[in-house]
């Protein structure tokens, strides 16, 4: 059994019950010519109010659609009987420029495994181009695809940090191939970790979650704030029918900034590497028993030898509730901070120890040293 299934039956249960509750509260029409021209005077004055706000959704639409492109790829994949088949995927990506070049930011998923002769970018103005480069990053599901191509607007991007649960955004991408098909709601969770996402899985997680709709053909495009900017990629929805049910994921545009930044420099991520292992069974009752202030935090639950972790000073048991200045929630969010964090830059770290706040420095190392030593 789909262990959601109960889950959105209830909800579906819930609004018909609101619904006929709602019918029974219904204000009667107007039954004389006065009434009827007040309530028109009424729906006037508040058109008014509410025409503006869709005049700034309509503008901002105009101003983001030359930054997003359509994406189709093709693949040849082996199938269980030892032959192969073609396999096309489809999905958005979104304008950058970095030194005066032009490139693509969009999910690994939508052109893994496909020759650069077999991916076609549709831009806004009628272009249709073919990438000169590709690179990626499995553990974040992010590509970045180089063009040849000029006259192009990139996108602004915005700052994730300042997104807020609540906020009214828009997503623009290219559902089922209907390229710069666009929807809004609003940003509905932060931080949702621990999604399953394909076979390999996705190791850097910390979604925001929005009811603006998202279906299959998005993956890649923007998120947008009501500034224009765009604040995630969108990436993933649950759903057990494989179209839209108003929970859909985007990667933040600060992962993805820095991820995207170093693809481009590069040609892979250089991650750094703290050295030490977490604790995944922390909870509430241990953290009061430690005499944390609330329950929050990292618990270490070991050291690895020759460690920047080690050098530092951290202990097992120690809490990280503070890194690089920003408030940590839990170990998964700890694992993307470190992830994200440029090798041999000096950080903060504070811990809770013995009932109380140690402030510890550290440089991070190289992960990828780490692994090939």
């Amino acid at each position: 059994m789909n262990p959601c299934m109960p889950f959105f039956v209830a909800i579906s249960c819930t609004i018909a019950l609101l619904a006929v509750s709602a019918q029974g509260q219904e204000l009667p029409p107007p039954e004389t010519s006065q009434q009827r021209a007040r309530l028109q005077a009424e729906v006037e004055a508040e058109y008014e109010a509410w025409a503006q706000q869709a005049n700034l959704l309509k503008k901002v639409v105009r101003l983001v659609r030359p930054n997003v492109a359509h994406i189709e790829a093709e693949k040849v994949e082996k199938t269980a009987v030892g032959g192969s088949k073609t396999v096309e995927e489809a999905g958005s990506g979104v304008i950058l420029e970095v030194a005066g070049k032009f490139y693509v930011l969009t999910n690994r998923h939508v052109v893994k495994d496909s020759p650069l002769a077999k991916i076609d970018i549709s831009l806004s103005d009628g272009r249709v181009v073919q990438p000169i480069g590709v690179w990626d990053d499995p553990e974040t599901d992010i590509a970045v695809l180089a063009i040849n191509a000029g006259n192009l607007f990139a996108a602004r991007l915005g700052d994730s940090r300042n997104v807020e649960i609540g906020d009214f955004v828009i997503a623009v991408g290219s559902p089922f191939g209907l390229s710069h098909s666009v929807t809004y709601g609003i940003i509905s969770a932060k931080g949702r970790r621990d999604l399953e996402l394909g076979p390999q899985g996705v190791r850097y997680q910390d979604f925001l979650q929005t009811d603006a709709s998202i279906n299959p053909g998005n993956s890649g495009g923007p998120l947008l704030n009501l500034r224009g900017e765009v604040i995630g990629l969108n990436t993933a929805i649950a759903s057990n029918s494989g179209g839209s049910e108003g929970i859909g994921f985007a990667i933040p545009i600060n992962m993805a900034r820095v991820v995207a930044e170093q693809l481009i420099a590069n040609g892979r991520v250089v991650r750094a590497f703290l050295g030490v292992h977490l604790d995944s069974q922390f909870n509430a009752q241990q953290a009061i028993a430690m005499g944390l202030p609330r329950y929050q935090g990292a618990r270490l639950s070991g050291i690895t030898p020759n460690s920047p972790a080690e050098r530092t000073g951290l202990k097992v048991a120690d809490v990280v509730v503070k890194y690089d200045g920003e408030i940590i929630e839990d170990d998964n969010h700890l694992v993307n901070l470190v992830g994200l964090t440029p090798v041999d830059k000096l950080i903060e770290i504070l811990v809770w120890r013995d009932r109380k706040l140690v402030s510890l420095k550290t440089r991070l190392g190289d992960r990828n040293q780490l692994l090939n030593n």
